[in-house]
């Protein structure tokens, strides 16, 4: 057995062996740390599988947005009232048996593809060269496909909307108070104050290198709100109002200019989100800026949760 077959074999072993684990364990924190690691695993197996941007993606969205999500819903203490019951043994025997028919589904078509393998890389990596563009991720995403792109933007501004309603008619325009009063000290602030930096400048890095390399804008974006989450969470900065000009400016941004430059496609280069001709990098990268900025903002404030402190008064600190 060679070098890269044995990691291989003990990447597998490992992720299903902390998949399982997640599934077992009785205490709800433990299986967060668990799904979280279970990201993590997956992240590395995308790589050795040459997916980097999909692993990526499992890394900032998977692991990172998803269990910081998680660690919140676990770390609030529980209502007294109207707290749900625990599934029963026939509703966990049925999501088990779910759960093995969609793993021997999914077995079943990595251990039998079809020959050949339907793919369209050669295609998108044909026309590259037209865009300027060496990532054909980016190609797909930001040109061949730009308007699902663009719908996923608005869907995620939409999100933010539906769990803002979620706030009472007071609150509407306050803050979330997801962790108010958490007081500055320990290792989650030294942590706070150390990683956004890096975070900053490897979110920065992952949207730059995003036309020719792997990266893009959501990447960046959930390192971004990744870092901004970690100072809430340590208690070195509070969640922004929701009544906050900037905020929604913010959060308004990357939709609106993706779609403003899509709507200029009528006028030179003939088409809703075509790109002037050989201009097409500069404007894809001019897109993602924004775009980049409103996820990290969207994804930071979803996971904040509905605002729950009353908006201050002019003149309050």
């Amino acid at each position: 057995m060679t070098a890269p077959l044995a990691l291989d074999a003990a990447l597998a072993l490992l992720t299903l062996g902390v998949a399982a684990w997640t599934v077992a364990t009785r205490q709800n924190f433990a299986a967060v740390i668990g799904f979280v690691a279970y990201g993590l695993l997956l992240a590395l197996s995308w790589q050795r599988l040459g997916s980097v941007d999909v692993a990526l993606t499992e890394a900032a969205l998977g692991s990172g947005v998803t269990g910081a999500v998680l660690i919140a819903a676990v770390s609030r203490p529980p209502r007294a009232a109207g707290r749900a019951a625990p599934p029963g043994p026939r509703v966990r025997l049925a999501a088990a048996l779910l759960s093995a028919l969609v793993a021997l589904a999914l077995a079943a078509l990595v251990l039998t593809p079809p020959e050949p393998a339907p793919s369209l890389a050669a295609a998108a990596a044909a026309h590259l060269p037209e865009l300027g563009l060496g990532n054909p991720v980016t190609a797909v995403l930001m040109a061949y496909r730009g308007i699902d792109t663009l719908l996923e933007k608005i869907v995620l501004l939409l999100a933010l909307l539906a769990a803002w309603s979620l706030a009472p008619d007071r609150f509407w325009t306050g803050a979330s108070a997801a962790w108010d009063g958490a007081p500055p000290g320990g290792a989650l602030t030294l942590l706070a104050r150390f990683l956004p930096p890096i975070g900053v400048v490897a979110a920065v890095y992952l949207l730059w290198v995003s036309a020719d390399e792997p990266g893009g804008a959501f990447q960046g974006g959930a390192v971004l709100a990744a870092m901004w989450l970690l100072a809430m969470m340590a208690g070195l900065l509070r969640a922004p109002e929701a009544g906050s000009p900037l905020l929604r400016r913010l959060v308004a941004a990357g939709p609106a200019v993706f779609l403003a430059v899509g709507v200029l496609g009528f006028a030179l280069p003939g088409g809703f989100l075509s790109y002037p001709t050989g201009f097409e990098k500069p404007v894809i990268v001019l897109v993602e800026v924004p775009v980049t900025l409103s996820i990290a903002v969207v994804l930071g404030l979803l996971v904040a949760g509905a605002p729950g402190r009353p908006p201050r008064k002019e003149g309050q600190s």
